[in-house]
């Protein structure tokens, strides 16, 4: 890593750090923690699965597996905090928005039990369009993967 790359590290942040920077709140934060953000480049953030997560009850009874859609939206929240912490606009009130997702593969089942590592990273940014590449891990096998674009955006007016 550079030296502009090491100033530019941060972490871990705690669930605490990550609510100040998405909107997101139970039931649907599903990024508890962050052990590395390098602004402008990449983040990788922990889910700790549990069986008490709410959708396990009916996704599938007697076999519990994460919801594939759930495991791209905690990518999705993840890049968030990249995107607003790279941009200085944590606590900001700012919305990351999806606008595409692309080339999503499901590699592996997950369950409850597992920490589900989130590793995102920038492929491109321009003023608040940001495009990324994501992949979900278990250990070190990969659940699944996918790249998304995202929008940056005010809360609507109330």
């Amino acid at each position: 890593m550079t030296d502009t790359a090491i100033e530019a590290a941060r972490g871990p942040m705690d669930v605490t750090r990550v609510m100040a920077a998405l909107p997101h709140r139970y039931p649907m934060l599903l990024v508890d923690r962050v052990e590395e953000l390098v602004r402008d480049v990449s983040i990788t953030a922990i889910k700790a699965v549990t069986i008490n997560e709410g959708f396990f009850q009916g996704h599938f009874p007697g076999r519990p597996i994460m919801p594939g859609v759930l495991i791209v939206e905690a990518l999705a929240q993840a890049a968030g905090v990249l995107a607003v912490e790279s941009l200085g606009l944590s606590g900001s009130g700012k919305l990351v928005y999806f606008m595409s997702i692309d080339g999503v593969k499901f590699r592996k089942p997950v369950e409850p039990g597992v920490l589900l590592r989130l590793e995102v990273s920038f492929v491109q940014k321009r003023s608040r369009v940001c495009k990324f590449a994501g992949r979900a891990l278990i250990g070190d096998e990969l659940a699944a993967e996918c790249e998304f674009t995202a929008m940056i955006a005010d809360p609507p007016a109330a």
